[in-house]
């Protein structure tokens, strides 16, 4: 069984691309499936207003988006785009390079959770 989570990273030309990845899980009795633990620095809460749309930027740090509410469209430097909806997990690695465009698809405030590591 696996966790579904959405990658986006630099390529060694400095483009932005999406990778698919799947996080393992194991049961772990009556509770569920479990990952393993993964050491984190930071968790930031964040708040965007309905007309967000951010240009093309690299992230500030490596970083897990947790979509709470809202839907996404991000961006790659090669034109590939797609959408995310709440509930979805984003793993953030585009610390350099071309970096990616994020914007909002509904004019709605939109809440999410950063995790820094």
């Amino acid at each position: 069984m696996e966790f579904k989570i959405i990658r986006i990273f630099s390529d060694h030309h400095g483009d932005s691309h999406f990778e698919d990845l799947g996080v393992p899980l194991t049961l772990a009795g009556a509770i569920g499936f479990l990952s393993g633990k993964i050491k984190v620095e930071h968790i930031i809460f964040r708040k965007v207003l309905p007309d967000y749309d951010y240009e093309f930027h690299t992230a500030p740090s490596r970083q897990f988006i947790i979509l709470l509410d809202g839907e996404i469209e991000i961006e790659t430097s090669l034109g590939e785009k797609r959408q995310f909806t709440a509930g979805q997990v984003i793993q953030v690695e585009d610390i350099t390079g071309k970096g990616h465009r994020t914007r909002n698809l509904q004019p709605v405030e939109r809440q999410s959770i950063f995790i820094t590591y």
